[in-house]
């Protein structure tokens, strides 16, 4: 039986790791996310109140178009992040600040759901959480120069915005995973943990949790 399993969660938290990992585990293709060819970023960092909705719009574009890509697969796939995070997470967090006006927002919130409401939610949804230290130090291993500037705020407000939408989230079902707790890069045994724990979710077990860690 063919899956979509997508996996969520903030920046430097894992995703793109476990969509790799997972996908050799149980020989899914994986799907990894592309930020660079976004026509706005430079525009976006140099001046975000003008450009936010014109990338927000670009983004959710690509997301949406790769989402219905990923349905019309033959054969499993995982995807690192959802089509809902841009939304949810990114555009939300724009408007909050004040870097996205509320008509622009409320315009992107619209054709959002209007769409989503249509499309066809992946069988599960894997949402890596984590606290700020932790993604804090594996930002940091990982190296990579434009994120170490990241600040310690910015990753609170993603973090409280991820926990509104899992809270609400019910188009499918959702595996959360304590990644404090959980080093599946460097420990097999984790990792083996939380493939068995998303095949459980996929064989429709209401309740998967993770004990004793």
């Amino acid at each position: 039986m063919k899956r979509f399993v997508a996996i969520a969660g903030n920046i430097g938290v894992g995703k793109s790791t476990l969509t790799e990992l997972l996908s050799r585990r149980l020989d899914w293709e994986p799907f990894f996310e592309a930020v660079n060819d976004n026509p706005y970023l430079t525009d976006f960092y140099e001046n975000m109140e003008r450009w936010s909705f014109h990338s927000q719009i670009y983004f959710l574009s690509r997301r949406l178009r790769h989402h219905w890509q990923l349905l019309q697969r033959a054969n499993s796939v995982v995807q690192d992040r959802t089509v809902y995070e841009d939304a949810e997470i990114f555009a939300c967090n724009l408007y909050r600040q004040g870097s996205m006006d509320e008509r622009d927002y409320r315009s992107y919130c619209e054709l959002y759901e209007v769409v989503t409401t249509v499309l066809p939610p992946p069988d599960l949804i894997v949402y890596l959480r984590a606290s700020v230290a932790t993604l804090k130090e594996r930002i940091r291993h990982r190296g990579r120069s434009y994120e170490q500037n990241i600040s310690t705020a910015y990753l609170e407000q993603l973090n409280e915005l991820y926990e509104e939408w899992i809270k609400d989230f019910a188009l499918c079902p959702v595996l959360t995973v304590p990644s404090d707790a959980l080093d599946f890069v460097t420990n097999h045994n984790h990792l083996e943990l939380i493939t068995e724990k998303i095949l459980e979710k996929l064989h429709g077990r209401e309740e998967v949790v993770f004990e004793n860690l």
